[in-house]
């Protein structure tokens, strides 16, 4: 609150509203602990109260909403709503696309984009949303436990049940010469692995993961986190039997998406062949390199990049079907100009209605192809006006010196 304090002018700090949002990691703790959960936010409105701003709230925002967020914000920053016209007015862009919005958390990631197909009627992941006047249909849905933080602790889980040894476990995707050793409650005691508990389950008992930096196996594995056979071959299905129609268009892929992209040295759009084998080249590096190989070293997210790699393959390629045609389509950003890609930019554009679902905006009578057309066609039969009278008016002046000539030259006879 230091910063924010500095930021925003003394004689503005009343005025100033704040929001709170919180999202799945606070879903899973009132899924959890409903208690814990209420006395946090009462904690933390407490708190924004005794602060010199305009507080007006904290809340946990549900998947759908969070996914919705995420789309608008990533529309919004792109120009993909409004632009302005030759008169500097604010109008809505003809013959742009929407971009979808993948967005990977902690606890929960979130797909949303608008499809063209017709989807299944009364969807429980299609959203209207009103904008400007315009309404979009969107295709949006929140995969609770698939965050990357809950999907390798289910990756963890995984490993233990389906290991010789209970101490000490072989994990393919840490790298080559790191260990690292967890109590049983860092891994089963989220609500994402609690059905994976073993039988004689004590949070305090020591487990070691050794890596041996094997992508082949790692990618492999990873597969197992998602319920694939769910679906039962169905095309319009992602993973775990959720409905997904068919993705199109161009996405943008941010938070821990681009973050991931970036630690093997890739980001905005490339092919999926470079993506794989940047992913098994970063895989096949041993501990002792990552320093040197990441921009930023820190041991939590370097040990983890490799699964995170392998984790967003099965993700976007076997859940929700990108292919080899379709990846380049989609954008590893972080943000668009000096905005950041998040939730919290819709979030707050929704709450202080920046984004009216109205339209107070100045619509042309005709489409902007045609009107341009026919403008083109006026500025062409203009421009040929313009040469006749040029050419009239030489004609004349030409024809007024040939007489002057010839009556000079009857003079002189």
């Amino acid at each position: 609150m230091l910063k924010v304090k500095e930021q925003v002018p003394e004689n503005l700090h009343e005025s100033t509203r704040i929001y709170l949002g919180a999202t799945a990691g606070m879903r899973l703790l009132r899924l959890q602990n409903e208690t814990a959960a209420h006395e946090v936010l009462e904690s933390i409105q407490s708190y924004f109260k005794s602060q010199p701003f305009d507080f007006r709230g904290a809340q946990i925002i549900s998947g759908q909403e969070e996914g919705v967020y995420g789309w608008i914000t990533a529309n919004y920053i792109m120009g993909n709503f409004l632009e302005k016209n030759l008169w500097h007015m604010w109008v809505h862009p003809h013959g742009v696309d929407t971009t979808g919005a993948l967005d990977l958390g902690g606890a929960s990631t979130q797909i949303s984009f608008v499809s063209g197909e017709k989807m299944e009627p009364n969807a429980s992941d299609t959203v209207q949303v009103s904008l400007y006047g315009y309404t979009y249909t969107l295709y949006t849905h929140s995969f609770q436990c698939y965050g990357r933080n809950e999907a390798e602790k289910k990756f963890l889980a995984m490993l233990l049940q389906s290991s010789p040894t209970e101490t000490n476990i072989s994990n393919p995707c840490y790298p080559r010469g790191y260990s690292t050793s967890f109590d049983l409650g860092h891994v089963f005691g989220s609500l994402c692995t609690e059905k994976q508990r073993p039988d004689n389950y004590n949070p305090y008992d020591i487990v070691t993961f050794t890596g041996t930096g094997d992508p082949r196996l790692c990618r492999e594995k990873v597969a197992s986190v998602f319920d694939f056979k769910a679906c039962q071959e169905q095309d319009a299905c992602s993973f775990d039997g959720i409905y997904q129609p068919k993705v199109q268009g161009p996405f943008v892929a941010f938070a821990g998406f681009y973050y991931t992209a970036s630690a093997l040295n890739l980001s905005g759009s490339f092919s999926l062949m470079s993506f794989n084998s940047s992913s098994w080249d970063f895989c096949r590096h041993a501990w002792i390199e990552l320093p040197s190989l990441l921009p930023r070293f820190d041991e939590v997210y370097a040990r983890s990049y490799c699964f995170s790699a392998h984790y967003i393959y099965h993700l976007l390629v076997n859940g929700y079907k990108f292919t080899e045609e379709t990846w380049p389509q989609i954008r590893f950003e972080k943000e668009v100009g000096n905005s950041s890609i998040s939730w919290s930019l819709g979030y707050m554009l929704s709450l202080t209605n920046q984004i009216p679902a109205g339209s107070t905006l100045i619509r042309l009578p005709i489409q902007p192809p045609l009107f341009m057309g026919i403008l083109a066609f006026f500025t062409a039969i203009a421009l040929l006006c313009l040469a006749f009278l040029l050419y009239l008016c030489l004609a004349f002046r030409t024809k007024g010196r040939s007489e002057n000539a010839f009556e000079q030259a009857v003079d002189s006879d």
